[in-house]
């Protein structure tokens, strides 16, 4: 990810105002980064010391803005809330953009908001280069790739109390929607804000990719099967005469020569054979298989095609494999997948429970695997993601010019999607009341009419629901109809929540596995045991952001994920919340943060074979405060 950096010698107020004077050839200790940028700022008539600029949209332009960014909205909010969660409590603001770099929703901690608004950095006020000069958004958008800006070298000096990390945000061929970013004050600087925000943009993209072409066929790419349906697949999207129309961030990595700008494009330029092909090589929809690239090299690949056609391909043969590849030894969960095993393709609605994170999507995309179903779609709705005015069209479809900003052509929705195999709908306890009467109607009559009208559409699927909430309660506080409740629990099923099982080391491995295939990553031991030790209250999403967001600060050549690859905020959490750990043959001691502490410092001198200063800088911190806390350790240690 490009930094804006500069060298530890130089005055960034004196380079600015010399750049001011000479011009960009007079910047010899700048980055070639920071040096456009601030060219790009001073060429737009902005000086270091210029007034500040408060005017921004009217209450009336910006709501406006909102609606015509409705749809990119919608699939940014939910992860916007999800990153802010991670960086609650830090004095942190996550920002979200438009493609001209006016902030269109902010979440932050009330005392940054404050700090924020006294430069305008709240929705309303554009933040482009032009008119903010070096910043993260701007600068992002600009460059057209992640930048984080620290402090000094903001273009103009009175943002310079600011640390800002912004990625763009875009659509499958390829042109920028907006900006995700993470401000906060210039003494808050984490590397894990990086690593995160980076992911962050990455999950937008990949809400938006499905969300287009869920009714076009699709192919997805990764080096192991295994790491099929994670973040760093490569997605691709064809039309009905085999173009690649659309592409997720990883495939644009991966192939130089993609470039949608200027329209579709023929799929043998990029793989080397004809996307016909794909359907004759893919055993059944959803089912992993292998395909050798153009240079020689073979990739797992999966084939999705769009619901008319699945619809007219014969049901797989019945297997159980997807159930069996999620046993990783822990009994109680054993016995979820053995009951799910008897479950799958019998008609009865499903409903899992389980807290949040426990993997429920997970569980009901394999008994969809293991039924006799597993040709169909596979058809996921979010009902707490999804925004309410929008959860009635995604689900019941809608007729052309059936409200403002419906797409010219309609949409099926998503039941209609799920015909021939099976819809889950998942955070069902989030369901607003008023849709869960219609959604009642449509399950007792498995006929759905589409906004705007038109003729009843029987539909065929397997249901699947999942669930945080107590629903019985819910029920009896008046929050969920109870005879709702009585259509989907036909039968449930109730997931163990991590702290629950004894499986953890089996499922660190396999999330590691996923991260980076073939990679051989590992924990360290004290690592380890502090995961062991806590009591995960997020479960198995935690544990796997924890690990990605670990092995993202890795180093090309570490293999070993250790305490130092933490970010202080979860390095923080895991003492906070830890159990006491024995150690073998040695006195039992409680985890506490000053030892997760020490035990970070002795893993980065380790690494940095004993180099102080670079053990400094993988701790991020400077080599005053790792000394006094040598010093600190040489005070605490055993005699």
């Amino acid at each position: 990810m490009p930094a804006m950096s500069h060298s530890s010698g130089a005055d960034p107020s004196a380079l600015r105002h010399l750049l001011a004077e000479r011009g960009a050839g007079a910047l010899p200790s700048v980055s070639e980064l920071t040096r456009r940028s601030w060219q790009r700022s001073f060429a737009a008539g902005l000086a270091p010391s210029a007034p500040a600029r408060p005017q921004g949209l009217s209450a009336g332009e910006l709501r406006a803005l909102i609606d015509r960014e409705g749809q990119f909205l919608s699939y940014a909010r939910p992860v916007m809330e999800h990153v802010f969660s991670q960086v609650a409590g830090g004095g942190n603001v996550v920002i979200l953009a438009c493609g001209d770099g006016t902030v269109v929703n902010a979440l932050g901690d009330p005392t940054f908001l404050d700090k924020a608004a006294r430069v305008a950095l709240q929705p309303g006020h554009s933040w482009h280069e032009a008119s903010r000069g070096t910043n993260a958004i701007g600068t992002a958008l600009a460059e057209d790739a992640p930048v984080t800006v620290h402090g000094e070298e903001h273009f103009l000096e009175r943002h310079a109390f600011l640390t800002c990390t912004a990625a763009p945000v875009h659509d499958p061929r390829g042109q920028i929607l907006g900006v995700i970013d993470i401000s906060g004050d210039w003494t808050t600087r984490s590397r894990h804000t990086e690593a995160l925000v980076h992911l962050s943009a990455q999950m937008i993209e990949t809400q938006i990719f499905h969300a287009r072409h869920r009714v076009h066929h699709r192919l997805y790419l990764h080096a192991s099967a295994e790491g099929l349906g994670s973040a760093g697949q490569i997605a691709l999207a064809l039309d009905e005469a085999g173009r690649v129309i659309g592409a997720n961030h990883a495939a644009r990595a991966a192939f130089a020569r993609l470039d949608l700008s200027a329209g579709p494009m023929p799929f043998e330029h990029l793989l080397g054979f004809a996307a016909s092909a794909l359907e004759k090589r893919a055993a059944a929809n959803g089912v992993p298989f292998q395909i050798r690239l153009a240079g020689g090299r073979i990739v797992h690949a999966e084939f999705h095609a769009p619901p008319a056609i699945r619809a007219k391909a014969p049901a797989a043969a019945f297997t159980d494999d997807a159930l069996t590849a999620l046993d990783t030894g822990d009994g109680a969960f054993r016995d979820v997948l053995a009951r799910a095993r008897r479950l799958a393709g019998k008609p009865v609605p499903l409903l899992l429970l389980g807290e949040s994170g426990t993997g429920k999507d997970v569980l009901a995309r394999a008994i969809h695997l293991a039924g006799p179903r597993r040709g169909g779609a596979f058809v996921a709705v979010n009902c707490a993601a999804l925004p309410e005015m929008l959860i009635e069209a995604e689900l019941f479809g809608y007729r052309p010019g059936a409200f403002t900003g419906a797409a010219r052509e309609g949409n099926p929705g998503r039941l209609r999607e799920a015909n021939g195999g099976t819809l889950f709908l998942d955070e069902i306890g989030d369901m607003p009341i008023t849709l869960q009467t219609r959604l009642l109607q449509v399950l007792e009559s498995r006929e759905v009419v589409p906004l705007g009208g038109g003729k009843p559409v029987r539909l065929d699927f397997a249901l699947i629901s999942a669930t945080h909430h107590d629903l019985p309660a819910a029920v009896a506080a008046g929050r969920f109809r109870a005879d709702l409740y009585y259509r989907l629990a036909g039968t449930t099923l109730s997931l163990p929540p991590l702290r629950a099982r004894t499986d953890l080391p089996a499922l660190i491995e396999r999330i590691l596995a996923r991260l980076v295939p073939g990679g051989g990553i590992t924990l360290a031991p004290d690592l380890g045991a502090a995961l062991a030790a806590y009591a995960w209250p997020g479960n198995i999403r935690e544990l796997a952001n924890v690990l990605s967001a670990a092995v993202a600060l890795l180093d090309p050549d570490e293999r070993q994920v250790a305490c130092a690859h933490l970010c202080p905020e979860i390095f923080a959490r895991l003492a906070a919340k830890a159990q006491p750990v024995p150690k073998l043959a040695e006195p039992a001691r409680p985890l506490t943060l000053r030892g997760l502490s020490h035990a970070a410092i002795r893993e980065a001198l380790t690494h940095a074979s004993g180099n102080v200063s670079e053990a400094a800088r993988r701790l991020a911190i400077s080599r005053k405060t790792l000394y006094r806390k040598l010093r600190e350790a040489e005070r605490v240690a055993p005699a």
